[in-house]
């Protein structure tokens, strides 16, 4: 089970390197940015021991398919993907707010809504409605990283606003891009027989200020999906609903006594167990981008890797 789990390459005009959970990118002299999808496996902020053969590609090949789809609406920082794990595009400055965007009562708004919350994120919340139900129209609820620690922050428009986070003709811009990737998304995921339930944009301003989509977009890691197919059956009988996310990984964990809290102990994760996540990522692949799955050479990933992204900066560089 080759998986690359850690990369420490040294690229022609390498300026720095960040490592985050899950991707790993290199600065090229201050223009470039070398975005390589590891198979590292994050659930409660923390990256689990094992990697995930092919979850790197399966994200990679998932993010910039769904860049191309949707270029003509949103402008985005990537220029090519040399390799089934790589993306390289243009080295931006982040927005500080990550726009998270919910077609449904789910996930951390249900939570919030069965707590007794109706307002979030400066959005009111309608009486009356139950876990997995559609809003009357999506809501924008961003989310911004806290001072402290790793946990994302809900954050309303007026404060993002207020304390100068975002300036208001940015934040304008910011709003009407993450409507209309949502659109198209919920588009291209109905064609699938697919729900897009909620998802998360980052965006970042290159060089010449132009707003772009940055990092993943419609990933299983970054957003929700539900299978349409008796979407409508399940919630009149009070069932859950069948999902198509890294959910199952997060139940898993919390079944065997994990949730990421102070004192726990990540489980044993086995090699069978593995093989079974790293199945379940190919079959979330070919139900979100309609296409078989084509499993990339992975005998010697690190050198593939480091051969392709050299030869792309020879080129490009």
């Amino acid at each position: 089970m080759n998986t690359i789990t850690d990369t420490n390459f040294n690229f022609p005009g390498q300026k720095g390197l960040y490592k985050g959970k899950v991707r790993e990118v290199y600065n090229i002299n201050d223009n470039l940015l070398v975005m390589i999808a590891t198979d590292r496996l994050s659930a409660f902020d923390v990256v689990m021991p094992k990697g995930i053969p092919y979850k790197g590609q399966i994200l990679n090949q998932i993010a910039t398919k769904f860049m191309a789809q949707t270029q003509d609406l949103v402008p985005n920082w990537l220029i090519a993907t040399p390799d089934p794990n790589v993306a390289v595009g243009h080295l931006c400055d982040p927005f500080k707010v990550e726009m998270v965007i919910r077609g449904y009562m789910a996930g951390h708004a249900a939570r919030e809504y069965k707590a007794g919350k109706r307002m979030l994120c400066g959005v009111a919340l309608p009486e009356g409605m139950k876990e997995n139900d559609k809003f009357p129209a999506p809501i924008i609820t961003p989310a911004t990283k806290a001072e402290m620690g790793d946990h994302d922050e809900d954050i309303s428009r007026e404060e993002i606003l207020k304390r100068g986070i975002v300036s208001e003709a940015d934040y304008v811009v910011l709003e009407d891009y993450t409507g209309k990737l949502f659109q198209r998304g919920s588009e291209i995921a109905a064609s699938r027989g697919l729900i897009l339930v909620d998802t998360k944009y980052e965006f970042g301003k290159t060089k010449d200020g132009k707003i772009v989509l940055i990092d993943e977009i419609h990933t299983p890691d970054s957003s929700r999906y539900f299978y349409a197919d008796g979407y409508e059956d399940r919630q009149d009988n009070g069932e859950h609903q069948k999902q198509l996310s890294k959910e199952f990984v997060r139940q898993w964990l919390i079944s065997n006594g994990f949730q990421g809290l102070e004192g726990q102990s990540v489980p044993e994760m086995s090699d069978a167990y593995i093989e079974t996540v790293s199945d379940r990522y190919i079959e979330l692949y070919e139900n979100i981008m309609g296409e078989p799955f084509v499993k990339a050479d992975v005998n010697q990933i690190q050198e593939r890797i480091k051969t392709n992204v050299e030869h792309f900066l020879a080129e490009h560089v």
